[in-house]
């Protein structure tokens, strides 16, 4: 028989796997740092718990005009926002301001968490 630890939670499942896609149009002149920041959250949400997987995506063909898109898969909703809340802090410590990076570099967000459809 195995202990039951508090913090344990049920492996995660197709329904409720949750899915981070925010899509970007990003001005030539600033994907370059873009991207580097996105990179940089991306390995802070990577080393938090529930996160199954992450990544930064540019654009190599299509029409769309979004251009850079990010993605991180979770293993339920009580990771996001729990990882919604390490990161609202590490902005503040950091004196990191998303809305206003964004906007100095002329970039357009669309952005959204998703779940399977069923």
């Amino acid at each position: 028989m195995t202990a039951h630890h508090p913090t344990h939670r049920p492996a995660p499942t197709p329904s409720t796997r949750r899915f981070r896609v925010d899509k970007f149009a990003v001005p030539a002149h600033a994907v370059d740092e873009f991207v580097a920041q996105m990179k940089h959250l991306q390995r802070t949400l990577q080393a938090q718990p529930g996160c199954a997987n992450a990544a930064v995506f540019t654009q190599l063909s299509g029409p769309g005009r979004f251009n850079v898109m990010t993605w991180v898969e979770w293993d339920d909703q009580a990771s996001v926002d729990a990882a919604a809340t390490v990161m609202q802090k590490r902005f503040a410590s950091d004196g990191f301001d998303p809305k206003a990076f964004l906007q100095r570099l002329g970039v357009e967000a669309d952005v959204g968490v998703y779940g399977e459809a069923t």
